[in-house]
């Protein structure tokens, strides 16, 4: 649903105080309703674990925790996503101590970087994570104790025990909702990394006002994103653990399609490039099957005339989309980067609701987001219910950075006051990222402050502004754009990096030698630039031969070297 009527208009929620109170409501509110769907072999069918049972498990693992004298302390987690991972983060957070998710995609160097500052104490690790943990953990003086997901059936029986016979110190720990409860380190090399500290008031208040822009009473999810990512724990784990909904663990992002089927997924919440590939193999089999035009017409239709308010409609006019899908879907939910919002209005249009939200792990992390019921294709909706923003030194346009206030800001940075200093200032979150206001209060994000390009005469590029229009062509897949010195005009201009869809060029235009290859990536740059003012028009370009270093998140790493001078075709040459 998609109407007007709606804006400003917001779901009530229910009142958590921390996230024990969330397992324990949801637990009396859900009872035997599935909170995850798990497989105890690759390929076989899911099983289904209940509210109680898992309030019940958590109680049992937090109690085996304090018996082991890990009150108070950090305990990491390494893993992919599981049921046990979620269960460890619980049985922490809930009245054990402070939990340190970690990326299992770091090299060992920075796994031990990671400990080391945190101060961990204890590991939790999954069986592909073993060697990579106990390498890791040689020299960590505080480290002491690694733990097996194998061991947790162990600790489990022994909780049970423990809490039959009468020890109730994990269920009447006291909650500090403003104490520290996750450590999370942002994404970046390890001596950038920043460890954003985070409190159950923090967390509690963006489940509870995300909820507030998007309701799913029932229904199942699919675990895509890691899980040490906050916008995959906050906005997905914990969220539909409060509304009721189930979650599946997903195979691996080659089983996205049949775990969408076999589980009968109605929320899918993931990145832009997870939404765009889905739409590029969409359009590519509608194409192959010559029903493209017929799709076409239909997709104006429903725009048109708004059919999409009308579900039962379009998904009888779509029902092959539909059925690709498991037949199931509600909405995607999307975030984490910019998505083509080309994308969000087909699948709209189609009856798959694709909703767009903002934030940053700072803010625990959603700031603000589109509603289920009234979105915007191009923007990142309105400010989070709950959430303050405002454009700082807007200029005639309105444009400025973003900042927010709000009961889900951090704590700070961990041990370092002085990068708080400069994110915190008066209260206000300086996101770093540029954006603005349109008449309806919907947010707009221009791009990353320190990303942008700044010509001799004032002129400012947003890399991202120009990188969405070269991966509008078919034969482009990613672009990286920069500014150089150029001696000639003795300005800066506008150079890309670009990775070709080798695929889609190999199948339309053949094996392409490398000269008429950059003749046709620049006949494609050129028509780019003829949507774009002079000074935001690329001057240069490079042709990629593979894909991007990028974060567990699927974002490109901007500022990392080997994105510009590693697997490059041939050198820079003038468009």
């Amino acid at each position: 649903m998609n109407k007007r009527k709606y804006k400003g208009v917001f779901y009530p929620a229910r009142h958590i105080s921390d996230l024990r109170d969330l397992v324990k409501s949801s637990a009396a509110l859900y009872r035997e309703k599935p909170v995850y769907l798990v497989k105890d072999v690759p390929g076989g069918p899911y099983r289904p674990i209940t509210y109680n049972q898992f309030s019940d498990d958590v109680d049992a693992l937090g109690t085996a925790l304090i018996d082991m004298g890990l009150k108070d302390e950090k305990i990491a987690i390494l893993g992919e996503n599981s049921y046990e991972w979620v269960l460890v983060y619980c049985a922490v957070t809930n009245g054990t101590g402070v939990v340190v998710p970690i990326d299992k995609e770091l090299s060992s160097h920075e796994i031990k970087n990671l400990l080391a500052r945190s101060g961990t104490s204890t590991a939790f690790h999954s069986a592909k994570t073993e060697g990579l943990l106990r390498e890791s953990a040689e020299g960590v003086e505080t480290l002491k104790r690694i733990i097996a997901k194998t061991e947790l059936p162990g600790l489990l029986a022994k909780g049970r025990e423990l809490l039959a016979g009468g020890d109730r110190r994990f269920l009447d720990a006291e909650i500090d909702k403003d104490a520290l409860c996750s450590l999370l380190f942002t994404s970046g090399t390890t001596g950038h990394a920043k460890g954003v500290m985070l409190s159950h008031e923090n967390i509690a208040n963006n489940v509870i006002n995300i909820s507030r822009h998007v309701t799913f009473t029932n229904g199942i999810g699919l675990s895509v994103l890691p899980m040490h990512h906050t916008y995959e724990m906050t906005c997905h784990i914990l969220l539909a653990m409060y509304m009721g909904v189930g979650v599946a663990m997903c195979e691996g992002l080659k089983h996205v399609a049949k775990n969408m089927i076999e589980a009968k997924v109605s929320v899918l919440v993931g990145v832009p490039l997870l939404f765009e590939s889905m739409h590029k193999k969409m359009w590519k089999k509608a194409e192959a099957s010559g029903k493209a035009d017929k799709l076409r017409k239909a997709i104006a239709l429903s725009q048109k005339f708004k059919l999409y308010n009308y579900p039962k409609i379009v998904k009888r006019i779509f029902k092959d989309i539909h059925a690709a899908t498991g037949g199931n879907i509600q909405a995607f939910i999307t975030g984490g980067a910019a998505i083509d919002p080309n994308v969000v209005r087909d699948f709209e249009a189609m009856g798959l609701p694709t909703i767009q939200g903002y934030g940053m792990t700072e803010n625990s992390p959603l700031i603000s987001g589109n509603t289920d019921r009234f979105s915007k294709a191009d923007s990142v909706g309105v400010v989070m219910y709950g959430n303050e923003v405002k454009i700082d030194d807007p200029d005639e346009k309105g444009m400025g950075e973003i900042l927010c206030r709000g009961p889900s800001v951090m704590l700070g940075y961990f041990n370092d006051p002085e990068e708080t200093a400069k994110v915190i200032r008066d209260g206000w979150l300086h996101t770093g990222d540029y954006g603005y206001f349109d008449s309806d209060d919907v947010l707009y994000i221009s791009g990353r402050k320190k990303n942008v390009i700044v010509t001799k005469n004032g002129k400012n590029i947003f890399p991202e502004e120009v990188e969405y229009y070269l991966t509008q062509s078919d034969y482009i897949l990613e672009a990286l754009v920069i500014g150089i010195d150029d001696e000639k005009s003795g300005d800066i201009v506008v150079k890309a990096v670009v990775h070709p869809d080798f695929e889609t060029i190999a199948q339309e235009k053949g094996d392409l030698p490398v000269r008429e290859l950059r003749e046709l990536l620049k006949t494609e740059i050129d028509a780019a630039n003829e949507l774009m003012p002079l000074y935001k028009r690329v001057k240069r370009f490079d042709i990629r031969k593979t894909e991007f270093h990028k974060t567990t998140t699927r974002k490109i790493k901007r500022y990392t070297p080997e994105n510009y001078g590693e697997q490059l075709l041939e050198e820079e040459n003038p468009c």
